[in-house]
């Protein structure tokens, strides 16, 4: 017996569509109606919550919040799951940024009672970028080299104003091993790169004598840094893990929703009036 299998897909989402448009009971798109028959209700567009009576947009917006508790309203039980990754990524954010603190304390002290003390800072902390130039140069340098009159960039390159004056020297001198004339634009725009760059007298440091010291500086900085970075690994994954949990709650609803509107419809025609033959004609109809 022949059978037609076309349009089947096209058929069931133009009657759901078209249903939840007009409220409705719609007849399938270019089939006719035989006289006197009336379609079979296939989509009940007054379905408008979950099985449980919650409205649709209640799981995914409260797993969005909490991690879980959408499924736990769909009957879906991993929401377990979802539940017990957030309180593990909460605690590892928070043990991260407390060991991250506690290392950026550290390594803040040893610098300014050891490696600063000999220059009497009365400016505590900086931005981070000077705490890797401590970790990199065992001293900063002087910022002007001697007292004459004007600024007298360091020249030992040894230290981070030296290299930071050798590197301007570089960018700005057609020969960085010859000094132009002091008044000269080239030394202005090496002098003004230096000024902007080099380590001020409220920062100067040096690590000399204090090798044990520094290692213990190296360490803190490199763990405060692992630390930090876990705790933005967990953040991370604790904005991932609502939206997951969100959006598996919104395809359990929808799914749930689905399994309960929807239909299977075995229909068996004579199609001879349609010039079509005999034969069968299924239509599902699913709820969106």
């Amino acid at each position: 017996m022949p059978t037609r299998r076309t349009g089947l897909v096209a058929t069931a989402a133009c009657v759901t569509a078209c249903g939840v448009l007009s409220g409705t009971p719609t007849p399938v798109a270019g089939q006719a109606i035989p006289a006197g028959a009336s379609p079979s209700v296939l989509f009940d567009v007054r379905q408008e919550g979950t099985s449980a009576g919650h409205p649709r947009w209640l799981p995914p917006v409260a797993s969005l919040l909490v991690p879980g508790t959408g499924q736990f309203l769909t009957g879906t039980s991993r929401g377990a799951v979802y539940l017990v990754a957030e309180v593990f990524l909460v605690a590892t954010y928070v043990s991260a940024q407390s060991a991250g603190r506690s290392h950026r304390d550290t390594f803040h002290g040893l610098a300014f009672d050891v490696a600063r003390a000999p220059f009497d800072p009365t400016i505590p902390d900086t931005a981070f970028q000077y705490y890797e130039q401590m970790e990199e140069f065992v001293a900063s340098g002087p910022f002007d080299a001697d007292s004459r009159p004007g600024l007298q960039p360091a020249t030992d390159e040894s230290t981070f104003n030296g290299s930071i004056w050798a590197l301007a020297r570089r960018n700005s001198f057609a020969d960085p091993d010859v000094v132009p004339d002091p008044t000269s634009p080239e030394y202005q725009r090496a002098l003004e790169f230096y000024r902007r760059r080099a380590v001020g007298p409220n920062f100067l440091w040096s690590w000399q004598g204090a090798a044990f010291e520094h290692d213990l500086f190296t360490q803190a900085v490199s763990r405060s840094n692992d630390a930090f970075r876990r705790g933005s690994t967990a953040l991370g994954f604790l904005l991932a893990n609502h939206l997951v949990s969100a959006l598996d709650a919104f395809i359990s609803g929808r799914l749930s929703t689905a399994s309960r509107a929807t239909t299977l419809q075995t229909r068996v025609l004579n199609r001879d009036r349609y010039g079509l033959g005999p034969g069968f004609e299924w239509i599902v109809s699913v709820a969106f």
